[in-house]
């Protein structure tokens, strides 16, 4: 520990003498400084024992002495040394009340003894205290390297713990708690995960002091990772701020952990390859060779129901024009997403973003995920029910109550909006018609201005919202317009007769039954719309065309 007065009074060759302040000896010293200035306040940075000898003070002035020795007080010194024998041969009592009243240590020195002997036994003082923490500091680094070599990040936490005396946690890159050190800290740890999440959006590497919940503790966050982004962050709570040697372990634990993180993208980007031919095989058909390449890589992945997912990053430029208000129209209610969710939302490459979310709930749940990066595409093969399938809806869940303007900002905006692709359920053998069936959710997602689509809520729904599009509404426009201007003469009304007699898979008599006419009078009006439009309705594709184009028509 640094020197204190009470360290300095107990030196025997000092030889000094308590004549004021007795209870306030356990301060630390920061170092001794002479100044026999009347007033040396302004070259005071606090924590100073100050020795003088009076040389230009009247130390017997009652009133000079308060005003001087509540000036050093103020100023954060902690101690005045007062040398007898010099200008005077006693400590005045003026000063000795003075310092008393202010709370001052006073401390008497001794003719025999000069205040460069004072001043040397600080500086040693505080060289040894600095050796110590620094020994300490190198023998908690060897303790935490070999902790994460042999147990990892768990092993290293509890080491760092141990060593600042107090409590360490790991977050992944979406602020989710990976491990604590001793396990009680858990829902310490997992208060401060907004926290965290703030941080994230920090330029790295950032740090921040926050107070624990309820003022438990002092904990301090690093985020860690070399990237633009981090990967992870680290949090130490301790009860006090931390020492030199208590500083050095938790710099140590950040360096140790961010090799760690680097290192693990290293082993991602290999993984990523490996995965990248384990999808080709899947869609090309060869599950067998898939499975092969992959090993134990992807545990059971492969050999149960997993869902595809191909995600896009759409231009804002582009994703401005979609037609949002059908999309709220046609989407089913989603709830409102938890607040881990909306923060996981940031505005980085949403690919990016999607890409952790997925990986980090697989990795909590200890299942496996395939994540491939195609470009601006992200092809994802999860377990069907599983966690990652569930955070990737939750992501989306998040984008699309943004928009709806749960949030001011899109979650996204500044590199691009995210849409999504889900297949149905399939297994290795129906992986190629998975990967197509999560392409056409992925269109119909583009075109409605969702964020996620599945493969069965398009089966389960009606093919008419596909089809909500300018150019086919313009198609449908065009082909019936002939029959618009021909029943604003008001020669007829060849539209409503049309719908009819389609409506009723063209039965005479129940299509004329609905019009309230006969149905010679309907089989006259149909041969005008065949005439008109110069189309056979005998033709079923004839049929499908003007039935789909009543249907979306926008001159109704």
């Amino acid at each position: 520990m640094p020197p204190t007065l009470a360290s300095l009074v107990h030196h025997s060759a000092l030889k000094l003498t308590v004549r004021a302040g007795g209870d306030r000896l356990d301060v630390p010293v920061r170092w001794a400084h002479v100044s026999e200035l009347a007033d040396p306040v302004p070259y005071m940075e606090g924590g100073e024992l100050l020795l003088i000898t009076a040389l230009k003070l009247d130390a017997e002035d009652p009133q000079a002495m308060r005003r001087y020795v509540r000036r050093l007080a103020g100023a954060g010194v902690v101690g005045l040394g007062f040398a007898v024998g010099v200008n005077y041969d006693e400590t005045p009592k003026a000063l000795v009340e003075a310092a008393e009243k202010e709370g001052l240590p006073l401390l008497e020195v001794p003719r025999r003894t000069p205040f460069l002997a004072i001043s040397k036994a600080v500086s040693a003082a505080i060289a040894a205290d600095q050796y110590r923490a620094v020994t300490a500091g190198f023998a908690a680094q060897r303790e935490l390297t070999r902790q994460a070599q042999s147990g990892g990040p768990e092993g290293l936490l509890s080491a760092l713990a141990a060593q600042v005396d107090g409590w360490a946690a790991l977050y992944d890159a979406s602020g989710a708690v990976v491990a604590t050190a001793p396990e009680w800290a858990g829902r310490r740890a997992a208060r401060l995960t907004a926290d965290v999440q703030k941080l994230r959006d920090r330029p790295a590497p950032a740090s921040s002091v926050v107070g624990g919940p309820e003022n438990e503790d002092r904990v301090e966050l690093h985020t860690l990772g070399t990237g633009r982004r981090p990967r992870a962050a680290l949090a130490v709570g301790t009860a006090a701020a931390p020492g030199t040697a208590e500083r050095y372990a938790v710099h140590s634990a950040i360096a140790l952990l961010t090799l760690t993180t680097e290192r693990s993208r290293s082993l991602q980007a290999a993984e990523q390859r490996v995965g990248t031919a384990v999808l080709r095989m899947l869609l090309a058909g060869e599950p067998d060779h898939a499975r092969a390449v992959a090993g134990d890589l992807y545990g059971g992945l492969l050999d149960a129901p997993f869902r595809m997912l191909v995600a896009e990053r759409v231009p804002v430029s582009a994703s401005a024009a979609l037609v949002r208000a059908e999309a709220r129209t046609t989407a089913p209610p989603v709830e409102r997403p938890s607040a881990a969710a909306l923060a996981a939302a940031d505005t980085g490459d949403p690919l990016a973003v999607l890409a952790d979310v997925v990986e980090s709930a697989a990795a909590r749940a200890g299942e496996a995920v395939l994540v491939v990066p195609e470009g601006e595409r992200l092809v994802v093969l999860a377990a069907d029910g599983g966690a990652a399938a569930a955070a990737c809806g939750e992501y989306a869940a998040a984008l699309e109550s943004a928009r709806a303007g749960i949030r001011e900002k899109v979650p996204g905006g500044e590199e691009g909006e995210l849409v999504v692709g889900l297949s149905a359920p399939a297994g290795p053998i129906a992986a190629s018609a998975a990967y197509k069936q999560a392409e056409q959710a992925l269109s119909v997602a583009r075109r409605r201005g969702r964020v996620l689509v599945e493969h069965e809520q398009m089966a389960a729904g009606s093919v008419l919202p596909l089809l909500a599009d300018d150019a086919v509404r313009a198609f449908a426009d065009g082909m019936l317009r002939p029959l618009y201007e021909h029943d604003a003469t008001g020669r007829g009304d060849l539209v409503a007769s049309l719908r009819a007699w389609l409506s009723k898979h063209g039965q005479w008599d129940a299509a004329a039954a609905d019009l309230g006419v006969h149905r010679h009078t309907l089989r006259y009006r149909m041969r005008r719309v065949e005439e008109i439009l110069g189309r056979s309705l005998d033709d079923p594709d004839v049929r499908m065309e003007l039935w789909l184009a009543l249907k979306t028509s926008s001159t109704e």
